[in-house]
């Protein structure tokens, strides 16, 4: 399949400024679609938990008894009170709400309501934490806010099996930035989506990747992206073109030459390389605001050897990132500006065009 820009123009400008379009996607996109809100690395034992705050709502994210993530809406059900305030940490056996003590285990059901057998119609079994649908895909946790979501393994069918070379479940977070940047949550997505900007913006990840040596393996849908060609002298991403660690296990030769970007929408950028995987993710704060929250993985046998040094790999992307916040964050400018008027996508940016048209069938769903 040949995917083209022909005829494709940018995106009006009240698609990055509108709060009524903010509001739309709130409910048609952010609030159907299945959120990656971490790793599972990060809530190991049982009783591990963090605190999602996402879309106006406080979620927590734990893993049970059983080492099954659940995902529960930080709310008693007794009075609606908050249940926890602190950010990361470990439960014990059980949740409890520090306003009357209703007590919930860690699988969501009411275990203690002092009091409450008084009052004759009441059933703890009716009065469970309420659920978020939860799902763990490749060591990568993802939400659903949806009262009836998609199933996980139907949303992501293209996806399920494809990475499994990278062995992401073995991965581990070495490093973490967040950034604040002053553009659209949609601004960052399709910055990343095309490497037309490359020769002028990013001179050194030009030099070890071309700007042209680039092609796609998914070309319409919620998941765009592909591989890269590394430069004859480069086999990384990194600030001297080597590889920091060693080649992930189950790469093949090619793979060994290639580095692969895709876009999963709504809130994730999966870059995958020779010796480590580097995931974005995306949050709104409004309609001119984003947070991006960006992880380097590497392997964790790699990642505690004496001579282990992942410096190389974030300083490139540090560097990389800040450029095209800050080129975001100019576009977010632009497009504000009444004289702003949608203009052409070039054939390099085809993949944007592809990302504008899912991105508008999702966000009319359901209208």
């Amino acid at each position: 399949m040949t995917r083209s820009a022909q005829g494709a123009k940018t995106l009006p400008g009240k698609y990055y400024t509108d709060q009524a379009i903010y509001e739309l996607e709130t409910r048609n996109i952010f609030s159907k679609k299945w959120l990656y809100v971490g790793r599972g690395g990060e809530i190991p034992r049982p009783g591990d938990y963090f605190l999602l705050e996402t879309e106006g709502e406080s979620i927590i994210i734990l893993r049970d008894r059983n080492l099954k993530v659940r995902a529960f809406y930080n709310i008693c059900r007794h009075r609606g009170t908050k249940l926890c305030e602190v950010a990361t940490g470990k439960f014990g056996q059980t949740i409890q709400c520090i306003y009357h003590a209703w007590t919930y285990r860690l699988d969501g059901t009411l275990h203690g309501a002092p009091n409450m057998h008084e009052v004759a119609s009441f059933e703890k079994s009716d009065y469970p934490l309420l659920q978020v649908a939860s799902a763990e895909w490749e060591g990568c946790l993802f939400i659903n806010l949806s009262d009836n979501p998609e199933p996980f393994e139907q949303a992501f069918a293209p996806l399920i099996s494809k990475f499994s070379k990278w062995q992401m479940t073995e991965l581990i977070t070495v490093h973490r930035i967040v950034y604040e940047v002053a553009a659209n949550w949609k601004l960052v997505f399709q910055n990343y989506s095309e490497c037309y900007h490359c020769p002028s913006l990013h001179p050194a990840l030009n030099r070890l990747t071309p700007y042209r040596n680039s092609s796609n393996d998914l070309m319409e849908g919620p998941f765009l992206g592909g591989p890269m060609h590394f430069a004859e002298d480069s086999d990384s991403m990194t600030m001297t073109g080597r590889v920091c660690a060693a080649p992930l296990a189950q790469l093949d030769e090619a793979d060994l030459r290639l580095a692969y970007y895709y876009t999963v929408q709504p809130n994730m950028l999966l870059s995958l390389f020779p010796d480590y995987v580097m995931i974005h993710r995306v949050e709104r704060d409004g309609p001119a605001k984003s947070r991006v929250v960006c992880d380097w993985l590497f392997d964790a046998q790699a990642a505690v050897k004496p001579d282990f040094d992942p410096s190389g790999a974030i300083e490139f992307w540090n560097i990389t990132n800040q450029q095209d916040w800050q080129v975001s964050e100019l576009s977010q400018l632009g497009v504000s500006s009444r004289a702003y008027q949608p203009g052409p996508y070039a054939e390099l940016e085809s993949m944007i065009a592809a990302w504008d048209r899912e991105y508008l069938r999702t966000l009319k769903e359901n209208e």
